[in-house]
Protein backbone atom coordinates (compact mmCIF):
# COMPACT_ATOMS: atom_id res chain seq x y z
CA UNK A 1 0.00 0.00 0.00
CA UNK A 2 1.18 3.45 -1.25
CA UNK A 3 1.64 6.65 1.31
CA UNK A 4 -1.77 7.99 1.27
CA UNK A 5 -4.16 5.43 0.82
CA UNK A 6 -6.54 4.03 3.34
CA UNK A 7 -7.12 0.50 3.36
CA UNK A 8 -10.50 -0.71 3.75
CA UNK A 9 -11.22 -3.92 5.67
CA UNK A 10 -12.99 -6.09 2.60
CA UNK A 11 -11.80 -4.25 -0.07
CA UNK A 12 -9.44 -5.72 -2.84
CA UNK A 13 -8.38 -2.17 -3.71
CA UNK A 14 -8.81 1.46 -4.82
CA UNK A 15 -12.74 1.75 -5.41
CA UNK A 16 -13.24 2.58 -8.89
CA UNK A 17 -16.06 5.03 -10.52
CA UNK A 18 -18.90 3.39 -12.73
CA UNK A 19 -19.76 4.50 -15.80
CA UNK A 20 -23.00 2.67 -16.68
CA UNK A 21 -26.40 3.80 -14.68
CA UNK A 22 -26.70 1.60 -11.81
CA UNK A 23 -30.61 0.87 -12.76
CA UNK A 24 -31.66 0.82 -16.08
CA UNK A 25 -32.57 4.13 -17.81
CA UNK A 26 -36.12 3.30 -18.97
CA UNK A 27 -36.59 6.74 -20.33
CA UNK A 28 -33.53 7.46 -22.77
CA UNK A 29 -34.41 4.38 -24.02
CA UNK A 30 -37.74 5.20 -25.12
CA UNK A 31 -36.04 8.36 -26.35
CA UNK A 32 -33.76 6.28 -28.21
CA UNK A 33 -36.40 4.14 -29.79
CA UNK A 34 -38.30 7.18 -30.67
CA UNK A 35 -35.44 8.66 -32.85
CA UNK A 36 -34.94 5.50 -34.10
CA UNK A 37 -38.68 5.51 -35.14
CA UNK A 38 -38.50 8.92 -37.04
CA UNK A 39 -35.51 8.07 -38.67
CA UNK A 40 -36.91 4.71 -40.26
CA UNK A 41 -40.50 6.78 -40.48
CA UNK A 42 -38.94 8.93 -43.24
CA UNK A 43 -36.66 6.07 -45.27
CA UNK A 44 -40.31 4.25 -44.84
CA UNK A 45 -41.72 7.30 -46.72
CA UNK A 46 -39.54 8.16 -49.08
CA UNK A 47 -39.42 4.39 -50.19
CA UNK A 48 -43.56 4.57 -50.51
CA UNK A 49 -42.86 7.86 -52.67
CA UNK A 50 -40.73 6.40 -55.04
CA UNK A 51 -42.92 2.94 -55.13
CA UNK A 52 -45.86 4.88 -55.97
CA UNK A 53 -44.18 6.85 -58.74
CA UNK A 54 -42.53 3.39 -60.16
CA UNK A 55 -45.39 1.31 -60.37
CA UNK A 56 -47.57 3.47 -62.89
CA UNK A 57 -44.26 4.87 -64.51
CA UNK A 58 -43.88 1.10 -65.48
CA UNK A 59 -46.88 0.78 -66.90
CA UNK A 60 -46.45 3.98 -69.13
CA UNK A 61 -43.32 2.91 -70.49
CA UNK A 62 -45.10 -0.10 -70.98
CA UNK A 63 -47.09 1.56 -73.82
CA UNK A 64 -44.88 4.45 -75.03
CA UNK A 65 -41.80 3.59 -76.19
CA UNK A 66 -38.35 5.34 -73.92
CA UNK A 67 -37.15 6.96 -77.07
CA UNK A 68 -40.58 8.57 -77.76
CA UNK A 69 -40.58 9.67 -74.51
CA UNK A 70 -37.23 11.42 -74.13
CA UNK A 71 -36.41 12.14 -77.63
CA UNK A 72 -39.53 13.93 -79.25
CA UNK A 73 -40.79 17.10 -79.33
CA UNK A 74 -44.57 17.18 -79.08
CA UNK A 75 -46.19 16.94 -76.26
CA UNK A 76 -50.14 16.08 -76.29
CA UNK A 77 -51.23 13.03 -74.65
CA UNK A 78 -54.53 13.21 -75.60
CA UNK A 79 -53.63 12.63 -79.25
CA UNK A 80 -50.87 9.87 -78.31
CA UNK A 81 -48.00 12.36 -78.13
CA UNK A 82 -45.92 11.93 -75.19
CA UNK A 83 -42.59 14.06 -75.99
CA UNK A 84 -41.43 15.19 -72.69
CA UNK A 85 -38.60 17.35 -74.19
CA UNK A 86 -41.18 20.30 -74.35
CA UNK A 87 -42.05 20.43 -70.65
CA UNK A 88 -38.36 19.61 -69.80
CA UNK A 89 -37.67 22.78 -71.47
CA UNK A 90 -40.28 24.88 -70.43
CA UNK A 91 -39.01 23.92 -66.91
CA UNK A 92 -35.50 24.66 -67.05
CA UNK A 93 -36.73 28.12 -69.39
CA UNK A 94 -38.59 29.25 -66.06
CA UNK A 95 -35.77 28.21 -63.83
CA UNK A 96 -32.69 29.59 -65.89
CA UNK A 97 -34.50 33.30 -65.67
CA UNK A 98 -35.60 32.32 -62.17
CA UNK A 99 -31.88 31.53 -61.04
CA UNK A 100 -30.51 34.89 -63.16
CA UNK A 101 -32.53 36.78 -60.79
CA UNK A 102 -32.09 35.10 -57.80
CA UNK A 103 -27.93 34.17 -57.52
CA UNK A 104 -27.17 37.54 -57.73
CA UNK A 105 -29.62 39.03 -55.17
CA UNK A 106 -28.79 36.50 -52.57
CA UNK A 107 -25.55 36.21 -53.02
CA UNK A 108 -25.04 40.30 -53.07
CA UNK A 109 -27.65 39.81 -49.68
CA UNK A 110 -25.56 37.41 -48.33
CA UNK A 111 -21.83 38.95 -48.64
CA UNK A 112 -23.44 42.51 -47.14
CA UNK A 113 -24.78 40.42 -44.08
CA UNK A 114 -21.60 38.84 -43.22
CA UNK A 115 -19.44 41.35 -43.95
CA UNK A 116 -20.90 44.96 -44.29
CA UNK A 117 -23.87 44.97 -41.88
CA UNK A 118 -23.45 45.87 -38.35
CA UNK A 119 -25.11 43.07 -35.85
CA UNK A 120 -28.10 45.22 -34.74
CA UNK A 121 -28.88 45.88 -38.63
CA UNK A 122 -28.37 41.87 -39.10
CA UNK A 123 -30.42 40.98 -36.55
CA UNK A 124 -33.33 43.05 -38.42
CA UNK A 125 -32.35 42.69 -42.31
CA UNK A 126 -31.85 38.63 -42.20
CA UNK A 127 -35.11 37.72 -40.47
CA UNK A 128 -36.62 40.05 -42.78
CA UNK A 129 -35.21 38.79 -45.79
CA UNK A 130 -36.64 35.20 -44.53
CA UNK A 131 -40.25 35.87 -44.21
CA UNK A 132 -40.15 36.06 -47.79
CA UNK A 133 -39.91 31.72 -47.76
CA UNK A 134 -42.71 31.88 -45.95
CA UNK A 135 -45.13 33.13 -48.44
CA UNK A 136 -47.37 31.05 -50.05
CA UNK A 137 -46.51 30.61 -53.36
CA UNK A 138 -49.77 31.36 -54.99
CA UNK A 139 -49.49 34.94 -53.39
CA UNK A 140 -46.32 35.42 -55.09
CA UNK A 141 -48.30 33.79 -58.78
CA UNK A 142 -50.99 36.70 -58.01
CA UNK A 143 -48.43 39.08 -57.74
CA UNK A 144 -46.76 38.13 -60.73
CA UNK A 145 -50.02 38.05 -62.84
CA UNK A 146 -50.67 41.53 -60.82
CA UNK A 147 -47.60 43.19 -61.31
CA UNK A 148 -44.68 41.35 -62.79
CA UNK A 149 -46.86 40.43 -66.04
CA UNK A 150 -48.06 43.91 -67.04
CA UNK A 151 -45.32 45.88 -66.27
CA UNK A 152 -43.01 43.93 -68.72
CA UNK A 153 -45.28 43.83 -71.30
CA UNK A 154 -44.85 47.69 -70.60
CA UNK A 155 -41.10 48.14 -70.48
CA UNK A 156 -40.87 45.13 -72.70
CA UNK A 157 -39.20 46.58 -76.67
CA UNK A 158 -41.28 44.99 -79.47
CA UNK A 159 -38.63 43.96 -82.01
CA UNK A 160 -36.28 42.09 -79.08
CA UNK A 161 -36.93 38.24 -79.20
CA UNK A 162 -39.65 37.52 -81.06
CA UNK A 163 -41.99 40.67 -81.04
CA UNK A 164 -44.50 42.00 -77.77
CA UNK A 165 -44.89 39.41 -75.05
CA UNK A 166 -48.34 37.77 -73.85
CA UNK A 167 -50.03 37.12 -70.90
CA UNK A 168 -48.20 34.00 -70.18
CA UNK A 169 -44.14 34.16 -70.68
CA UNK A 170 -41.87 31.81 -69.17
CA UNK A 171 -39.40 35.42 -67.78
CA UNK A 172 -42.50 36.89 -65.67
CA UNK A 173 -42.52 33.22 -64.26
CA UNK A 174 -38.97 33.23 -63.12
CA UNK A 175 -38.58 36.81 -61.77
CA UNK A 176 -41.67 35.33 -59.37
CA UNK A 177 -39.65 31.85 -58.50
CA UNK A 178 -36.39 34.17 -58.72
CA UNK A 179 -37.96 36.26 -55.52
CA UNK A 180 -39.11 32.80 -53.87
CA UNK A 181 -35.62 31.68 -53.72
CA UNK A 182 -33.69 34.81 -52.69
CA UNK A 183 -34.04 33.80 -49.07
CA UNK A 184 -32.44 30.39 -49.52
CA UNK A 185 -29.71 31.03 -51.05
CA UNK A 186 -29.36 34.26 -48.73
CA UNK A 187 -29.89 32.64 -45.44
CA UNK A 188 -27.24 29.75 -46.24
CA UNK A 189 -24.63 31.52 -48.26
CA UNK A 190 -24.62 34.36 -45.18
CA UNK A 191 -24.47 31.29 -42.42
CA UNK A 192 -21.38 29.62 -44.36
CA UNK A 193 -19.77 33.16 -44.54
CA UNK A 194 -19.92 33.68 -41.08
CA UNK A 195 -18.83 29.98 -40.17
CA UNK A 196 -15.64 31.46 -41.65
CA UNK A 197 -12.54 31.96 -39.18
CA UNK A 198 -12.72 35.55 -38.58
CA UNK A 199 -8.46 35.23 -38.39
CA UNK A 200 -8.39 34.88 -42.18
CA UNK A 201 -10.07 38.24 -42.57
CA UNK A 202 -7.67 39.95 -39.97
CA UNK A 203 -4.97 37.84 -41.97
CA UNK A 204 -5.94 39.47 -45.14
CA UNK A 205 -7.02 42.69 -43.50
CA UNK A 206 -3.07 42.98 -41.98
CA UNK A 207 -2.35 42.30 -45.63
CA UNK A 208 -3.23 46.01 -46.98
CA UNK A 209 -6.53 43.98 -48.67
CA UNK A 210 -10.18 45.83 -49.03
CA UNK A 211 -13.02 44.51 -47.74
CA UNK A 212 -14.72 43.50 -51.03
CA UNK A 213 -11.35 41.88 -51.96
CA UNK A 214 -11.55 39.93 -48.55
CA UNK A 215 -14.79 39.30 -49.33
CA UNK A 216 -14.53 38.16 -52.52
CA UNK A 217 -10.81 36.78 -52.40
CA UNK A 218 -11.13 34.99 -48.96
CA UNK A 219 -14.65 34.60 -47.62
CA UNK A 220 -15.94 33.24 -50.54
CA UNK A 221 -13.82 31.08 -51.45
CA UNK A 222 -13.34 29.43 -47.91
CA UNK A 223 -17.22 28.95 -47.52
CA UNK A 224 -17.62 27.64 -51.56
CA UNK A 225 -18.85 24.47 -50.35
CA UNK A 226 -21.98 26.17 -48.50
CA UNK A 227 -22.63 28.67 -51.04
CA UNK A 228 -22.97 25.80 -53.61
CA UNK A 229 -25.11 23.75 -51.72
CA UNK A 230 -27.81 26.67 -51.42
CA UNK A 231 -27.49 26.94 -55.10
CA UNK A 232 -28.56 23.85 -55.77
CA UNK A 233 -31.21 23.84 -53.18
CA UNK A 234 -32.40 27.32 -54.76
CA UNK A 235 -32.25 25.28 -58.33
CA UNK A 236 -34.32 22.07 -56.97
CA UNK A 237 -37.32 24.51 -55.21
CA UNK A 238 -37.62 25.76 -57.96
CA UNK A 239 -37.76 23.08 -60.50
CA UNK A 240 -40.40 21.64 -57.87
CA UNK A 241 -42.69 25.12 -58.22
CA UNK A 242 -46.07 24.38 -58.98
CA UNK A 243 -48.42 27.34 -58.62
CA UNK A 244 -46.38 30.16 -59.93
CA UNK A 245 -45.52 28.23 -62.88
CA UNK A 246 -49.07 27.37 -63.16
CA UNK A 247 -50.54 30.69 -62.92
CA UNK A 248 -47.90 33.06 -64.80
CA UNK A 249 -45.67 31.07 -67.25
CA UNK A 250 -48.89 29.55 -68.67
CA UNK A 251 -50.02 25.84 -69.93
CA UNK A 252 -48.42 25.46 -73.62
CA UNK A 253 -45.58 23.01 -74.24
CA UNK A 254 -43.19 25.17 -76.34
CA UNK A 255 -39.35 24.19 -76.87
CA UNK A 256 -38.08 27.49 -75.93
CA UNK A 257 -35.75 29.65 -74.18
CA UNK A 258 -37.32 32.81 -74.81
CA UNK A 259 -38.65 34.33 -71.50
CA UNK A 260 -41.79 36.48 -73.66
CA UNK A 261 -42.92 32.79 -74.74
CA UNK A 262 -45.96 31.03 -72.84
CA UNK A 263 -44.28 27.41 -71.58
CA UNK A 264 -45.93 24.39 -69.71
CA UNK A 265 -43.44 23.55 -66.73
CA UNK A 266 -43.80 19.48 -65.72
CA UNK A 267 -45.38 20.53 -62.54
CA UNK A 268 -47.74 22.74 -64.26
CA UNK A 269 -48.75 19.67 -66.33
CA UNK A 270 -48.99 17.68 -63.29
CA UNK A 271 -51.18 20.33 -61.71
CA UNK A 272 -53.32 20.38 -64.40
CA UNK A 273 -53.84 17.07 -65.48
CA UNK A 274 -53.85 14.89 -61.47
CA UNK A 275 -57.43 16.39 -60.89
CA UNK A 276 -59.41 13.84 -60.31
CA UNK A 277 -61.32 13.48 -63.75
CA UNK A 278 -58.76 11.26 -65.34
CA UNK A 279 -59.91 7.50 -65.04
CA UNK A 280 -57.46 5.50 -63.28
CA UNK A 281 -55.65 2.83 -65.26
CA UNK A 282 -55.18 4.68 -68.52
CA UNK A 283 -52.30 6.27 -70.50
CA UNK A 284 -53.37 9.62 -69.36
CA UNK A 285 -53.11 8.86 -65.87
CA UNK A 286 -49.73 7.07 -66.19
CA UNK A 287 -48.38 10.05 -68.03
CA UNK A 288 -48.78 12.17 -64.87
CA UNK A 289 -46.83 9.55 -63.03
CA UNK A 290 -44.20 9.39 -65.69
CA UNK A 291 -43.48 12.81 -65.49
CA UNK A 292 -43.30 12.88 -61.92
CA UNK A 293 -40.95 10.37 -61.33
CA UNK A 294 -38.56 12.07 -64.32
CA UNK A 295 -38.99 14.99 -61.67
CA UNK A 296 -37.89 13.01 -59.55
CA UNK A 297 -35.30 11.65 -60.79
CA UNK A 298 -33.83 15.11 -62.07
CA UNK A 299 -34.27 16.92 -58.32
CA UNK A 300 -32.33 13.72 -57.20
CA UNK A 301 -29.49 14.50 -59.50
CA UNK A 302 -29.43 17.90 -58.60
CA UNK A 303 -28.69 16.58 -54.54
CA UNK A 304 -26.02 14.10 -56.07
CA UNK A 305 -24.50 16.72 -57.54
CA UNK A 306 -24.59 18.84 -54.61
CA UNK A 307 -23.50 16.54 -52.12
CA UNK A 308 -20.23 15.94 -54.42
CA UNK A 309 -19.51 19.54 -54.35
CA UNK A 310 -19.92 20.04 -50.89
CA UNK A 311 -17.53 17.19 -50.27
CA UNK A 312 -14.77 18.39 -53.01
CA UNK A 313 -14.70 22.11 -52.05
CA UNK A 314 -15.29 21.26 -48.33
CA UNK A 315 -12.96 22.93 -45.96
CA UNK A 316 -12.48 22.22 -42.38
CA UNK A 317 -11.09 25.00 -39.65
CA UNK A 318 -9.86 24.24 -36.06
Amino acid sequence: MEAGEIAVPGAAGPSRPRLQAGSPRYGEKAIKAFLAGCAVLSIATTIAIVVSLLIPAVDFFREVPFADFFLKTEWAPAQDLFGVVPLVVGTFNVVLWGMVVAVPVGLGAAIYLSEYASPKVRSVVKPTLEILAGVPTVAIGFFGVSLVTPLLQDIWPGTFLGGPPGFFMAGAAGICIGLMIVPIIASISEDAMSSVPGGLREGAYALGASRMRVALRVVFPAALSGIVASLVLAVSRAVGETMIVLLVAGNTPNVTLNPVENVQAMTAFIGTTATGDIAQGTIEYDTVFAVGALLFVITLVMNLISIRFVRKYRQVYE
